[in-house]
């Protein structure tokens, strides 16, 4: 076993056991869906014009550099523009938004505008840079075996740990720090508040609960759960053909198992595909779309993210 390899092992590992340290319209028709991933794999374009567009009228947004284990990888912000950079006050709410499978692409860029219409600091770090660009590759297929087949959860966690800190020198709060993610983000948005003790709330939309361990994902969601010790609003769809509804229930009687003052919830919609925010894609459904938007923004909002 090569050192990053062990490293990346035995640091995912020591989430079962301890507390944490510092802590993309025209895409799913007819997808087929690895057993093996959770994730849907098809030999479609991978990018459409998204359905929603928001404006940065009154916002700073752009991209930045973030250094992280002897690399550096880019990052979209946004925030209100009233915040200079860098700030002398850390007050913002943070916003870490996880990408799925496709890179920060511009639905991803456009939930970082749209946190930040509400106050947020929101930050997408490019968690594929060092594997290759998403962008250039021809189907989902070829993204998998390429890029995401290669990222360790190890190096997930230490790429979000560098952004959150770029965000709290800039304007952000380390006490006001949330994380979603989505598809294969939402898996690390189950991940990172058992790895990060700074973070208040996490809203995860259809993300892996369960999966094969390899070195690269020693742990999934189901296996973490004595260490989420935030509220966790899960988002998913009963029509989702990657993660069947007992996934979804056994989560959800794990986390029972273990009340916390402000719970975890798991909500989900029915006859609803996977992907049912994401407006650049066919799996896009306009009203569970909103209703989970509004919901995610609620939940952040009760478990002191945004007050």
């Amino acid at each position: 076993m090569n050192s990053l390899a062990k490293n990346a092992h035995e640091d995912l590992l020591a989430l079962a056991a301890a507390r944490p340290r510092w802590s993309r319209r025209d895409f799913m028709a007819g997808a087929a869906v690895s057993g093996v991933t959770g994730f849907a794999l098809a030999a479609q374009p991978v990018c459409a014009q998204p359905l929603v567009y928001t404006e940065p009228r009154g916002l700073t947004a752009g991209m930045v550099e973030l250094p992280t284990d002897n690399v550096v990888i880019p990052a979209y912000y946004a925030m209100p523009a009233n915040m200079r950079l860098p700030a002398t006050t850390s007050s913002l709410p943070v916003m870490v938004v996880v990408q799925e499978i496709f890179g920060v692409h511009e639905h991803i860029k456009d939930v970082c505008r749209r946190f930040a219409q509400q106050g947020y600091l929101a930050i997408a770090p490019e968690l594929f840079h060092r594997q290759g660009d998403a962008s250039k590759l021809k189907d989902n297929k070829e993204i998998f075996e390429q890029i995401v087949s290669k990222v360790t959860d190890w190096q997930v966690m230490r790429d979000i740990d560098a952004a959150v800190r770029w965000a709290t020198r800039n304007g952000g709060s380390r006490y006001k720090l949330g994380i979603t993610g989505f598809c294969w983000g939402g898996r690390i948005a189950w991940l990172y508040p058992a790895h990060n003790d700074y973070v208040k709330a996490s809203v995860a939309w259809y993300g892996r609960l369960t999966g094969e361990k390899t070195l690269l994902t020693p742990l999934h969601p189901i296996d973490v759960v004595d260490n989420i010790r935030v509220p966790v609003l899960g988002l998913y769809g009963a029509a989702d053909a990657g993660i069947p509804v007992k996934d979804v229930e056994l989560m959800r009687a794990e986390l029972h198992k273990r009340p916390l003052s402000e719970p975890s919830t798991l909500h989900l919609y029915p006859d609803t595909p996977h992907a049912f925010f994401a407006d650049y894609r066919a799996s896009y459904r306009e009203k569970q779309a909103i209703d989970a938007w509004d919901r995610c923004l609620a939940w952040f909002k009760r478990s002191g993210v945004h007050a």
